[in-house]
């Protein structure tokens, strides 16, 4: 079963064409105008297995925080479609990602309550032009449209660039866990409400 599809979303902002297919092999094709978010999101799609392609416009001109919000909207509300009723899935998901001094932990539940808990210091404010603050802004954005419970915790490192790959490839991963189908669930859904 291929669960994937595609979502065209504008705003007076931004303007997102995103795809995805959860039974990918990793290939990505990026484009946000933003190079260092570009690098994370090749690194979600290559790490957690998921064919991903974004091609954003937005108002960069201001700064970066629009599109960057905007591409997580749009990537939680496809994955949120590709999940579907939740039936089958494994549901729960975590890894521990090192990335030279850096090390990053996320968990996350396809738990239908979209929330973000993020405890990672970064040393530096800026990478390149990249305000660092905006990936959080993304990974709330993604957890709240495709309703999750992520935890990301930052338990070493002194490079923002490390960290923050970390992070991504992190989530990349647990989440590719927790979408997993498991023969096991069958077309149950994987809790005791019998929804999520």
């Amino acid at each position: 079963m291929m669960r994937e599809t595609h979502i065209e979303r504008e705003t007076r902002e931004t303007n997102i064409v995103l795809s995805l297919a959860l039974e990918g092999s990793g290939m990505t094709s990026i484009d946000t105008g933003v190079p260092f978010f570009d690098h994370m999101l090749e690194a979600f799609g290559r790490h957690g297995l998921f064919d991903l392609s974004v091609k954003a416009v937005g108002d960069l001109a201001v700064d970066a925080h629009h599109t960057v919000e905007d591409v997580g909207i749009v990537l939680g509300q496809a994955l949120a479609q590709c999940l579907g009723d939740k039936k089958g899935i494994t549901r729960f998901g975590d890894a521990l990602m090192p990335m030279d001094e850096a090390l990053v932990l996320a968990a996350v539940d396809i738990s239908g309550r979209g929330q973000l808990h993020w405890d990672v210091a970064l040393p530096i404010e800026f990478i390149g032009s990249f305000d660092s603050s905006l990936f959080k802004e993304f990974l709330i954005a993604l957890a709240g449209n495709a309703g999750l419970t992520l935890h990301v915790r930052g338990l070493a490192g002194e490079n923002s660039h490390h960290i923050i790959e970390a992070a991504a490839k992190a989530t990349a991963r647990a989440l590719a866990v927790a979408v997993a189908l498991d023969i096991r669930v069958g077309d149950r859904v994987p809790s005791t409400k019998g929804s999520i």
